[in-house]
């Protein structure tokens, strides 16, 4: 909790959200979520259930389907669960691209340089919720404040925070 609310804190007055990831402890992921959330950050997926989230290794597999590999792959989400909303991980601008001219709810811009991500937002022009996710420390937040991204997601928030030193000595 204490993490992540210096991680909103750092955003100051801007729009854009923290959230987590389900990078937790085995066992400890909803204690882990509840954290983030009283730090003034918000959840992500608490499971795969959630939302279909397109990752790297999807796009590559569905590439070797044919050209088309986003799209393709998006088509037959919905068609297999049409209520669910569907996030694509994008690499590279011509991830964006596709991803946005699929229809998809969310683009994730994984590892992208701050100029990548507002060409990417400027690509996005509002067709889908945009986060950031790779890299992302309290040290970067000023530059991604005002990019007009809505998320920022923080692995570090479950998998690497530290625990405080709390004790319990009895006095005889």
């Amino acid at each position: 909790a204490t993490l992540t609310q210096r991680y909103v804190q750092a955003l100051g007055d801007s729009q854009t959200k923290i959230l987590d990831t389900r990078k937790t402890t085995p066992g400890l992921r909803l204690l882990e979520k509840y954290a983030v959330w009283a730090g003034g950050g918000q959840n992500h997926r608490i499971g795969l259930y959630d939302r279909i989230m397109i990752k790297d290794n999807h796009r590559e597999l569905a590439k070797l389907c044919g050209p088309d590999a986003i799209p393709r792959a998006v088509q037959a989400c919905r068609k297999q669960y049409p209520r669910l909303e569907i996030e694509v991980e994008a690499d590279t601008l011509e991830d964006v691209r596709a991803a946005a001219a699929a229809g998809v709810e969310y683009i994730l811009l994984d590892n992208m340089s701050d100029a990548e991500m507002a060409e990417a937002i400027r690509i996005i022009a509002g067709r889908a919720k945009t986060e950031a996710s790779g890299g992302i420390t309290l040290e970067r937040l000023p530059a991604l404040r005002h990019l007009g991204l809505d998320f920022i997601s923080v692995g570090a928030l479950t998998h690497s925070a530290t625990a405080i030193d709390i004790g319990l000595d009895f006095i005889s």
